[in-house]
């Protein structure tokens, strides 16, 4: 395992912390919904990504705590983007499906999101490109460990 806290790795590990917060930030910005907050696209996200799950199940994966995902979940119900449907095995429970709406929202979403950072990466070179899309899998990594 690298040491990254020491010299030009730690210089590499602020730089690298520093421009995916930037970028990420721009990229939030490219919303087709401005209605929803970050953490209702993020939890449509994390359906579309995952499948349907209970609230406390989405609580976990987006690491917040239940009331607040309860909180989320009724207000995207409430937008008609989120149903509530009974658990198969608890009736105490239920289940948290997108909609139709919700899923063409998300590809709307992505589409936007595409051709924003596809119009930035023009501005590339073919050495600089070629070193991006070498780093995607690893950022993907990271995004997941």
């Amino acid at each position: 395992m690298p040491d990254l806290s020491h010299g030009d790795d730690a210089a590499a590990v602020n730089a690298l912390r520093s421009a995916v917060m930037r970028l990420g930030r721009r990229l939030k910005h490219q919303r087709v919904d401005e209605s929803l907050s970050p953490t209702e696209m993020s939890v449509l996200g994390t359906l579309a990504r995952c499948g349907s799950a209970t609230p406390g199940e989405l609580a976990r994966r987006e690491h917040v705590q239940p009331p607040s995902m309860t909180r989320i979940v009724a207000l995207l119900e409430a937008k008609g983007l989120v149903r509530l449907e009974p658990h198969p095995d608890d009736r105490r429970q239920k289940v948290v499906t997108s909609t139709e709406r919700a899923e063409a929202m998300l590809e709307e979403s992505r589409r936007k999101r595409n051709a924003w950072l596809t119009a930035v990466a023009e501005g590339l070179d073919e050495d600089e490109w070629s070193k991006l899309r070498a780093a995607a899998p690893v950022l993907e990594k990271l995004a997941h460990l």
